[in-house]
């Protein structure tokens, strides 16, 4: 018999810096027969987006690959502990700025961070002097411009997606507005009913009266995990606070409990306006502070205006992947 306490979880139908200038890369060398990491003794600007730990590099003079195993032990406590960390890549397109990869600290890899991207742009911006700049992800083409403010940039996260094999779920959807999802006892969850959406990764938005009710570190990992999402996906807590004011919680796939996640909080907005719970034009109040969010109807994409912060730069110890 399951315990009161445990979880049931069943799809129910079924501080700026000085401008950083070009950072050095450094290509992988070979000792003897092992091959050195591409962040081995590799240069890094440590920033955050609301509390977003974010970790840039610059790979531009290199076609090195950054392994899973890297990945991690870069976020390590002797590394620079990071959510996500942005690499930038040669131009793989005619007319953009950079191929970036993005990598949880988990050593996954994500399509898309928002956070992430304003930092990016932002150490792009101090480079080059350009007032727009274009990246390609995993995700498609990302569009940055910087703020009325500095330290402030726009990202256009592009269009979300709605389709179930989009987003994607491991069964057919006709209506992701609202999913057949439930996590506690069967006649009475604790949670259900989620949203569904992608905006370069997948998320599910649940609808509560208070984000802070609930244990998300616990829950969060469960429903990440669930079969429905078969790439996982950012389970995010959303209470609606007036038409044009939304709060959001969310556990990050790849990366857990963290202070922002932008793609979440334009999931929530998206999520919002197409349950008519707000308009297309929102904060969104993380816990590391505020995004502003837009739904642009002319086009369908969403517009995420938030700030960035330069924390410090380093190298990372080429001891640090010595076992990766």
């Amino acid at each position: 018999m399951r315990k009161p306490e445990e979880f049931l979880i069943l799809p129910s139908g079924s501080g700026q810096m000085a401008a950083v200038a070009h950072i050095t890369t450094q290509q992988p060398r070979h000792s003897g027969h092992k091959i050195v990491s591409a962040l081995a003794n590799h240069a890094f600007v440590k920033m955050n987006g609301l509390g977003n730990e974010i970790v840039v590099v610059d790979l531009r003079q290199s076609r090195a690959v950054i392994s899973a195993e890297d990945a991690r032990a870069a976020a390590s406590p002797q590394g620079a502990p990071y959510d996500q960390l942005m690499a930038i890549f040669p131009a793989r397109t005619p007319g953009t700025d950079g191929f970036v990869r993005i990598y949880n600290n988990d050593g996954s890899e994500a399509g898309a961070c928002g956070n992430g991207m304003r930092c990016v742009a932002d150490v792009m911006f101090k480079e080059s002097g350009k007032n727009a700049l274009t990246f390609e992800t995993s995700a498609g083409l990302i569009n940055c411009w910087p703020g009325a403010q500095p330290l402030i940039a726009t990202v256009d996260m592009g269009t979300p997606k709605f389709a179930w094999n989009e987003i994607p779920l491991a069964e057919p959807f006709h209506d992701t507005r609202h999913i057949e999802l439930q996590i506690g006892p069967i006649d009475k969850p604790i949670l259900d009913t989620p949203s569904v959406v992608s905006m370069g990764n997948p998320h599910a938005i649940f609808w509560v009266n208070d984000v802070t009710a609930y244990d998300l570190g616990k829950i969060g990992p469960l429903l990440e995990n669930h079969p429905i999402f078969p790439e996982r996906a950012n389970i995010s807590l959303c209470a609606v606070k007036s038409k044009e004011h939304l709060i959001v919680r969310t556990w990050e796939r790849g990366a857990g409990l963290t202070k922002a996640c932008g793609t979440a909080a334009c999931a929530a907005a998206v999520s919002a306006a197409r349950t008519r719970r707000t308009g297309r034009k929102v904060t969104v109040t993380l816990p590391g502070g505020d995004l502003q969010i837009e739904w642009r109807e002319r086009d369908d994409h969403v517009l995420m205006t938030g700030p960035v912060e330069y924390e410090y730069e380093g190298r990372f110890d080429p001891a640090l992947f010595a076992k990766a």
